[in-house]
């Protein structure tokens, strides 16, 4: 495989696998270290990539499994998620902070899931995935996926009803 067919293959999805390692690693510097690393580690294996199914699918995994791997070392202990993928130039500057402080608001809650939930909502509501490609990512059924994904949002729902009441009670 050459250097522009790699180039090729991979450059369509090499932002996706930024989102998801920012997401689980917080930092802009830690989601590129993960980024480039997978990149590295597909580059070096690009002889046995032709052997995937979905190569995009199988640097998701990759991306996953690296950024979970760090969070564990001792060096991670103290990132942060800071999200945010929207931008839109004829906002005002009131409407700018108060999205920015809505992402910050979600971005936390949605760190505060248990891990695979997080994953799964970073997969599917963030990155658009369809239900059949993260749960050959995650080497889950479709099902289980489903049933992550509703208690995921029903927290997060949860927690925002209770958030929005507590201010009117």
């Amino acid at each position: 495989m050459t250097q522009a067919d790699f180039v090729k293959m991979v450059m369509p999805f090499k932002d996706k696998v930024f989102r998801l390692a920012k997401r689980l690693l917080v930092s802009n510097e830690e989601a590129e270290d993960a980024t480039q690393e997978v990149l590295l580690k597909l580059w070096n294996n690009k002889q046995q990539i032709a052997n995937y199914n979905n190569i995009e699918a199988f640097a998701m995994t990759m991306t996953k499994n690296y950024s979970l791997d760090r969070l564990k070392s001792k060096q991670a202990q103290n990132l942060k998620i800071v999200h945010s993928n929207y931008q839109d130039s004829n906002r005002s500057l009131q409407k700018q902070a108060e999205l920015n402080d809505s992402v910050a608001l979600i971005s936390k809650m949605i760190e505060q899931l248990p891990e695979q939930q997080k994953i799964i909502v970073q997969l599917r509501d963030v990155e658009q995935y369809e239900f059949e490609e993260i749960a050959e990512m995650l080497t889950m059924n479709e099902t289980a996926i489903r049933v992550t994904l509703s208690r995921a949002r029903k927290t997060l729902r949860k927690q925002l009803t209770e958030m929005h009441n507590y201010g009117t009670a």
